[in-house]
C-alpha cells in the first residue's frame, strides 16, 4: 500500500509539475476585458441565419471570403489554397489560382488583378493570366510580414491590409486557426495595418499595438479605414494619414474605437449596400477565456491540457451590418451554429453570401 501511495504521490507531483512548468509557445500578458454583454438589445437571440440555401464547393471548405470580380463572376477562397471562380448562382465552377499558401482576404485593383492577403506568401497580385506576383511580404529589411489576414484597395490605387500578428505565422505554428488561437491567447498585441503603395513598392505602418488585426474596410470617402481588433471585441476606425500609431496607448485624435465590447470575434469586414458594413463573428465569447483576463499563468496552463480541453468557444452563428457612425442595423444568427464560423456577409441586391472559416459550402439567403 505505501508503495502504491508513493507511485500515486509521484504521478501528481509530475502531472503539477507539467501543468506548471512546461514550456508553451505563448508567453501570456495581463489585460483587463469588459463583461461580455450577451445576446441581448441589438444583438437579442433570434433565428436569423438559420435554414441557410447552399452552393456545393464539390469538397472544398471554408469559404473565408468572398466578392465579385470586375468580370462580374464570384469569387471565394477556400481551405485548400485554392481561389474559386463561379457563377452567381454556384454554377461554372473552375479554380482560378492556387498561390501555395492560404488566400484569407483579397479585393480587386483598377487594372482588375485579383489583389490576395495570402497568410503565408504575403501580399499577392494575381492577373487574368493569373501569375502570381508577390508585392509585399516585409516591411523593410527585418521586418517580415508573418500574417497577412485582408485587404482592400483605394481609389488611389494604394492597398490597406493587416498583418494580423508579428508573433505567430501561420506556416510555423499549424495554419492560420492554431495561430490566431496562440496570438489571442498570448495578448501581447502585434498585429498591425499597413499601406502598400504600388507607385513606388513601399511599405508603411498605420497603426500597430492590435490583439490580432483581422478584417478591414474603408470608409465611403476613403479618408479612413476600419480594422477589426479580434482578440479585444471590438472595431477601430483609423485616419489613413496616420503612421506608425500604437494603439497599446489607447485612442488618438487619429484613431478611434468606433464598437467595443462585442458579443464575439470580429472577423472580416466587407462593404455593403446603402452605407452598410458587414461584420462577422468567427466564435462567440467564452467566459472562461475572458475570466482568464488579469491570469495569463492559466492561459499557459490551458494550453498544456489536450487541445479537446481548450478553451475554444462553440460554434454559433452570428453577423451583423453596421454604419459608419457605429450604429448597428442588422443582427443575423443561428445559435446552431449549423453553419460555422461565420466571418462576413457579402451584399448583392437579391443575395446576401454568408463567408465562414470550415463550413462545407458557400451559404445564402435571399434578401426579403
Amino acid at each position: 500500500m505505501k508503495k502504491i501511495l508513493g507511485a500515486t504521490a509521484a504521478l501528481l507531483l509530475a502531472l503539477l509539475a507539467y501543468l506548471l512548468l512546461w514550456p508553451v509557445p505563448i508567453q501570456p500578458l495581463a489585460i483587463s476585458l469588459p463583461s461580455a454583454p450577451g445576446y441581448s438589445g441589438v444583438h437579442a437571440t433570434n433565428t436569423r441565419l438559420a435554414q441557410l440555401q447552399m452552393i456545393d464547393l464539390h469538397g472544398e471548405e471554408g469559404p473565408e471570403h468572398i466578392a465579385f470580380g470586375p468580370d462580374g463572376k464570384l469569387y471565394t477562397t477556400v481551405a485548400s489554397g485554392n481561389i474559386l471562380r463561379m457563377n452567381a448562382d454556384g454554377s461554372d465552377q473552375q479554380v482560378f489560382a492556387n498561390t501555395g499558401g492560404r488566400v484569407l482576404g483579397f479585393d480587386f485593383d483598377a487594372q482588375g488583378r485579383l489583389i490576395a492577403a495570402d497568410a503565408v506568401k504575403g501580399l499577392l497580385a494575381i492577373d487574368a493570366a493569373r501569375q502570381v506576383t508577390v508585392l509585399a511580404d516585409k516591411v523593410r529589411a527585418g521586418d517580415p510580414i508573418r500574417y497577412v489576414d485582408a485587404v482592400v484597395v483605394a481609389r488611389s490605387g494604394k492597398m490597406y491590409f493587416s498583418d494580423a500578428s508579428q508573433r505567430f505565422a501561420p506556416a510555423e505554428w499549424g495554419g492560420t486557426f492554431n495561430a490566431s488561437v496562440l496570438d489571442i491567447m498570448e495578448q501581447s498585441a502585434t498585429g498591425r495595418v499597413l499601406e502598400y503603395d504600388p507607385a513606388s513598392s513601399t511599405v508603411r505602418v498605420l497603426a500597430q499595438g492590435l490583439s490580432f488585426a483581422n478584417g478591414v474596410a474603408l470608409t465611403q470617402d476613403e479618408r479612413a479605414l476600419l480594422v477589426n481588433e479580434t482578440g479585444r471585441y471590438r472595431v477601430w476606425k483609423i485616419d489613413l494619414a496616420a503612421t506608425d500609431l500604437d494603439l497599446r496607448q489607447g485612442a488618438t485624435p487619429q484613431a478611434q474605437v468606433l464598437l467595443d465590447n462585442l458579443p464575439g470575434y470580429p472577423d472580416n469586414l466587407m462593404r455593403g449596400l446603402d452605407g452598410k458594413v458587414w461584420l462577422g463573428f468567427a466564435k462567440p465569447r467564452n467566459p472562461k477565456i475572458d475570466a482568464m483576463g488579469e491570469k495569463p499563468w492559466m492561459r499557459s496552463l490551458s494550453l498544456r491540457l489536450p487541445r479537446a480541453l481548450w478553451p475554444i468557444p462553440p460554434r454559433y452563428g452570428h453577423v451583423i451590418a453596421f454604419t459608419e457612425d457605429g450604429k448597428v442595423v442588422a443582427d443575423l444568427q443561428d445559435p446552431s451554429g449549423a453553419y460555422p464560423e461565420t466571418t462576413a456577409i457579402t451584399e448583392t441586391r437579391d443575395r446576401l453570401y454568408v463567408q465562414s472559416l470550415h463550413a462545407h459550402g458557400l451559404g445564402w439567403l435571399p434578401k426579403p
